[in-house]
């Protein structure tokens, strides 16, 4: 069973063994796997071992793939990594330019089709409409991620949701610089905040709400006000509440009505 590192995520376990994939039981094998459980119910281990075919010497598909993650966490980090640092890392070793470059290219595709499908000229008007941006994706990680949703002057949704941190929330992680940077480039007329809670709780903690009194007064600043900051909570049956916004709940004073 997967275990949960310290910030969040996933935690992949780095041991492997040298077993060769013709003796791995039939059932545990990537390919084999998918079509067991369907392309969509297997884990992003699976997924890497099946992009990848085959792996290096010593180390069967499989178990690059889980190192893979093991170093990595997360596939959105894997993605935010180069062809030469992946090719070169001592971690991975025996990877090479060609799995590398084969496996990047694999990632650089879902990020276009995330692109392609993100939301355009919807309105954020209440936090209702910023859970229905991220809501689907924010409910199912199982690490934070923090999001700013770039606005106009008549509340319409500039381009995509930018994710601009990994991990817990922390003011090392969520400077103003990272949120107001896009907004300022892009001449946004305002912003609004959403992160997840991967443990099914959408209360703010005191650093969510500190840090949102931050970042409300650097907006205040520049000129770009920020309109609400929204928690989306992991989706937990039984759950009471699946977000919190901090104006409703009236944890932050972000100006304005």
């Amino acid at each position: 069973m997967d275990k949960t590192s310290d910030n969040g995520d996933t935690a992949y376990p780095i041991e492997v063994s040298a077993m060769r994939i013709q003796d791995m039981p039939e059932r545990l094998r990537p390919r084999e796997e998918i079509d067991r459980l369907g392309v969509e119910n297997v884990s992003d281990a699976v997924l890497l071992a099946v992009l990848m075919r085959s792996g290096t010497k010593g180390l069967n598909v499989m178990d690059l793939a889980t190192r893979l993650m093991g170093k990595y966490r997360s596939l959105t980090r894997l993605a935010e990594t180069s062809v030469e640092e992946l090719a070169g890392d001592s971690d991975i070793k025996g990877l090479g330019e060609t799995k590398a470059r084969e496996l990047m290219a694999a990632l650089e595709i879902g990020k276009r089709l995330r692109q392609e499908s993100a939301p355009r000229g919807r309105k954020v008007r209440a936090p209702e409409d910023a859970v229905d941006i991220l809501g689907d994706q924010a409910r199912h990680l199982d690490h934070e991620v923090f999001w700013v949703l770039r606005l106009d002057v008549k509340h319409t949704l500039i381009g995509r949701p930018e994710d601009v941190s990994h991990g817990i929330l922390d003011a090392s992680l969520v400077h103003p610089r990272e949120v107001f940077y896009r907004a300022i480039r892009e001449k946004a007329a305002a912003i609004v905040l959403v992160h997840n809670h991967p443990s099914g709780d959408p209360t703010p903690s005191v650093e969510d709400i500190r840090i949102t009194r931050q970042l409300v007064e650097a907006g205040r600043l520049m000129e770009i006000p920020i309109l609400d900051h929204i928690v989306i909570a992991r989706a937990v049956e039984g759950a009471e509440k699946s977000f919190v916004s901090l104006r409703e709940a009236g944890l932050v004073d972000f100006g304005g009505k």
